[in-house]
């Protein structure tokens, strides 16, 4: 008996068995961790208001909340501002993510592009880019294309300086393997740059969703007629909270859903990661 236990003990098979059951336990644990906290959330607001520890008029119950999403979205207002958001947030993304990762391809590669166009950024990132709304909006209009430059311009900063230090910090056997073998301009960018840079640069474009999300909200509540931001505003104006949070809470969920599929894609794209 204690021969077969010993066996058992050291079958290497039985141990990566048991370790993968070990590992699967913490996963899951670290999964109903990441689910419990908003729940237990959800559920003190709720307790707290419906007992009147917290006045209502500010904080109405998660219930109430819900209600109140459900009856936008059957009178279609719901579906509207989402909409126009979206394609806001999504314009101005990639509005600011594309030009982003090019100079900063280019500003990594190249001493010369890289001194003269950093004065030129450091000098404009600082500067919010809400405070340079009104100018915008004399440039652009009013209408959807000022909200997409407004937060093109947020995003493009940190993907910017994110990628241009993720070139600067490929080591440079790399850079110089490929001259020894006449790598062309392409292949710097695309088989040396682009892939080396990738772990820092998904970092910035992480930042800068998270960016876009914020400055949607504001962007919207200054000049628009339609659009979560301005859902937020209108609401809090009309003192109809119940909208708000539901504005709020949307926000929050897109913020945290489009975390998720970014990092998904990091996984992907950074298997070794």
């Amino acid at each position: 008996m204690e021969k077969n236990e010993t066996v058992v003990r050291h079958d290497p098979f039985e141990i990566e068995r048991r370790e993968w059951k070990r590992r699967q336990t913490k996963e899951r644990l670290k999964q109903l961790l990441t689910i419990a906290s908003p729940i237990f959330l959800l559920l003190l607001w709720e307790s707290l208001s419906r007992t009147g520890m917290i006045d209502i008029r500010f904080f109405p119950p998660p219930s109430a909340i819900v209600g109140t999403f459900f009856e936008m979205i059957a009178n279609g207002e719901m579906a509207k501002h989402i909409g126009v958001s979206m394609y806001r947030i999504f314009g101005g993304f990639f509005l600011g993510v594309i030009p982003g990762v090019i100079i900063g391809l280019l500003m990594g590669l190249y001493t010369p592009i890289r001194h003269f166009v950093s004065p030129i950024i450091m000098a404009l990132m600082p500067i919010p880019t809400l405070a340079l709304l009104p100018i915008i909006i004399i440039l652009f209009g009013i209408g959807d294309l000022s909200k997409v430059v407004t937060i093109a311009g947020s995003v493009f900063f940190p993907v910017v300086i994110n990628t241009a230090a993720g070139v600067l910090n490929i080591d440079k056997n790399y850079l110089d393997v490929a001259k020894n073998y006449g790598a062309g301009k392409q292949d710097f960018f695309l088989k040396i740059a682009l892939p080396g840079a990738l772990p820092v640069m998904l970092e910035g474009i992480q930042m800068g969703q998270a960016i876009a999300l914020l400055t949607i909200v504001a962007a919207e509540m200054m000049g628009a007629t339609s659009g979560i931001g301005y859902l937020i505003w209108i609401s809090y104006k009309a003192f109809l909270l119940k909208k708000m949070y539901v504005g709020l809470i949307l926000i929050s969920f897109f913020g945290y859903l489009f975390s998720i599929l970014l990092r998904g894609i990091q996984k992907k794209l950074l298997p070794w990661r």
